[in-house]
């Protein structure tokens, strides 16, 4: 069991959390191009190297009892696993009905809404603030904006996804045990749809695999679970948004992109957000 982190503790939790979600992008799109697999696959193999890291570290480390823990809560655990299924499978599902843009502002930009409306808190000015910035981030001007109603429903599946696992993992005292059997469940879930489109990666997209699992999977799930520990489920989630800056970011570091003004103007609103949540989460 871990100690509850002060604050600056949990807003640098959430933040380092971000930051290892924003590598997850340009690591999804390598697998893409190098590992011959299909995004289920992706999902399921990130799900579950996930899970085995964090086993490792339960072992090396925590040394918690997996099983008990499970079975004192299997509920909080399926409901985890599922609503992170739904969250992988309603995003890229929505993709190819509503373009990347659209399905990546609906899917992290209502989970913040959803999970404020859940806890009844006021949706304050910041968060809209931080929606706005995301908005404007991730849609460059000339990107095709397709409303296909099926795809913005499975957008927001993936946003009630994220939200409920949020929720579920508010204040648990395992922040790692939670993540391991949330992503364990998932895992099991995906597993057949996997199957059915292929299962076995390119041998050398195995290092990458591991990667996907260890930083934006393992890492970034557990810091966000600690910092629900301290931080509001909403304060978290909209910290959590530095996960599109630093995806972003990347892409203009290592894929020679070219940010546009109104790109540079989105980082900025979702920054000055991010600030103000910060300061008055």
């Amino acid at each position: 069991m871990l100690h509850r982190p002060t604050k600056t503790r949990a807003l640098a939790y959430v933040a380092l959390a971000g930051l290892a979600w924003g590598t997850g992008g340009p690591t999804g799109a390598l697998l893409f191009q190098s590992s011959g697999l299909t995004s289920t696959a992706i999902s399921f193999w990130r799900l579950a190297t996930g899970a085995a890291w964090l086993l490792l570290a339960n072992c090396l480390f925590t040394r918690t009892p997996i099983r008990a823990t499970f079975m004192a809560a299997p509920r909080r655990y399926i409901l985890t696993g599922l609503g992170l299924t739904a969250c992988q499978l309603g995003y890229f599902a929505a993709i190819p009905r509503v373009g990347v843009a659209v399905a990546t502002v609906i899917s992290l930009g209502a989970g913040p809404l959803f999970i404020a409306l859940a806890t009844r808190e006021r949706i304050t000015p910041a968060l809209l603030l931080a929606v706005l910035g995301l908005a404007l981030l991730v849609t460059a001007p000339g990107t095709a904006i397709t409303a296909s109603l099926p795809g913005i429903l499975l957008s927001l599946l993936s946003a009630a996804g994220y939200a409920a696992t949020t929720l579920l993992n508010r204040d648990h005292p395992a922040p790692t045990t939670t993540a391991l059997l949330g992503f364990t469940t998932a895992a099991l879930a995906l597993l057949p749809l996997a199957l059915l489109e292929g299962l076995t990666p390119n041998a050398a997209s195995w290092p990458t695999l591991a990667y996907f699992g260890l930083i934006p999977t393992a890492l970034a799930y557990t810091l966000f679970y600690s910092s629900l520990r301290t931080l509001t489920p909403s304060t978290a989630a909209v910290l959590a948004l530095l996960e599109p800056l630093t995806a972003t970011a990347l892409a203009v570091l290592l894929f020679h992109e070219h940010p546009t003004p109104q790109t540079l103007t989105g980082a900025a609103t979702l920054l000055t957000a991010v600030a103000l949540k910060a300061r008055r989460p």
